[in-house]
């Protein structure tokens, strides 16, 4: 087939595709519909960055001018609001039972004495672990209003014995610590999980629509059509179906871009350059993988389900919620196989930290890759396309 003639096949296959795409409301709604709903969702759900007010409980058994100052600086913390003073510890568990409250601080009786007078008072709190972020956010609190508490008592103790604040403050915080937070230093929960999430989310539609697409065609039985309307050749055939969506595709993650780095102003100090390609190389190396997926087991009902587990497992595996180095030996090697993580590299490497993109060259060349995927499968598919016959 000379070169001009496999242009235009390619062309009057994408046409093909085309009429396909806007005659099942399907696939307007995975491609277009799901990620748009998905970005708008997951922008405006964390827009703030970080959850604030979450209630706590406290329980109070000491009511004295300490304990109270204590429960108002504990209430002034931005993520934390006291919805609940208690002098029992059983009405403030069965809150937490209820999923009202993510945290109770329990200050015994006798807490002010105790301090002022060189005892020991132990100040208790308590976090639900059920609620991961809600959780951690709490003990943060809750442990930094311990640490003010003893300070404070501290304070007043050497106060009253003669000792200036100066000398004091030098022995209740030897060491004053400075915390910089590297790439999202507002400890931004949208900037954290968004920039991974919606590209996963991404990838996972595509699987799926590259596998439905394909499958569609050999259960329809129209794959023998669609093969001899590209001349025989698989390689024309799945450029000219993958042409169209591989268009709709990238211009979504193109949005999913201006959300995130124009609209929502996330880090982003390499430029748009680096991850506008890191985009377009995530969407052809999910097609190559969902063409992989399919061609490896060519009926739709197991290539979907095969689309599904994998993309799934993406969210897992890449690293962004539980560090690759922690993993298994095993689990570390198999990360490679998932587009999403040299995505995920990409763009930790050059949007938080705008490292010169000599550095992150290999995982270019990884999405790259990808597309080699498809020919491994290539005589597989054909056999498929050209015999298979649907079984209801």
């Amino acid at each position: 087939m000379k070169d001009g003639n496999v242009i235009k096949t390619i062309g009057c296959l994408a046409w093909r595709e085309m009429k396909r795409l806007t005659a099942i409301p399907i696939y307007f709604f995975a491609m277009v519909g799901a990620p748009v709903f998905s970005l708008v969702f997951f922008l405006s759900l964390m827009y703030h960055g970080l959850p604030t007010d979450l209630p706590v409980a406290v329980v109070d058994l000491d009511n004295t001018a300490t304990s109270r100052m204590l429960i108002r600086q504990l209430d002034a913390f931005e993520q934390t609001k006291v919805v609940c003073v208690s002098p029992s510890f059983s009405e403030a568990r069965q809150e937490m039972q209820k999923g009202k409250v993510y945290g109770i601080l329990y200050i015994p009786d006798g807490f002010s004495v105790k301090a002022t007078t060189g005892k020991q008072p132990k100040v208790s709190y308590y976090t639900n672990g059920a609620y991961l972020i809600a959780g951690s956010l709490m003990f943060r609190d809750l442990k930094t209003i311990s640490v003010l508490a003893n300070a404070s008592v501290g304070l007043q103790t050497g106060t009253a014995k003669g000792i200036t604040e100066e000398q004091l403050m030098g022995q209740l915080q030897p060491i004053e610590v400075e915390t910089h937070a590297i790439g999202n230093p507002w400890l931004n929960y949208s900037v954290y999980l968004n920039n991974t999430i919606l590209p996963g989310i991404l990838q996972l539609v595509i699987f799926l629509v590259t596998v439905f697409s394909i499958g569609s065609e050999l259960k329809n039985g129209t794959s023998r059509v669609w093969l001899s309307e590209a001349g025989g050749s698989l390689t024309v055939g799945l450029l000219g179906k993958l042409l169209p969506q591989t268009i709709i595709f990238t211009l979504v993650g193109f949005l999913f871009a201006a959300g995130m780095y124009g609209y929502n102003a996330f880090p982003l100090n390499s430029g748009w350059g680096p991850m506008l390609w890191a985009i377009f190389l995530l969407v052809v190396a999910s097609q190559a993988v969902g063409v992989f997926m399919i061609g490896t087991l060519p009926t739709l009902r197991l290539g979907l389900s095969f689309a599904s587990l994998f993309g799934m497992i993406s969210f897992s595996i890449v690293g962004f919620s539980f560090p690759v180095q922690a993993m298994h030996p095993t689990l570390q090697a198999l990360t490679n196989l998932f587009p999403l993580r040299h995505y995920f590299l990409i763009y930790v490497d050059q949007a938080l930290n705008g490292r010169d993109i000599f550095f992150t060259w290999g995982e270019y060349l990884w999405l790259a890759a990808f597309l080699v995927l498809p020919f491994l499968i290539g005589k597989n598919l054909k056999d498929a396309l050209l015999y298979f016959k649907y079984i209801p």
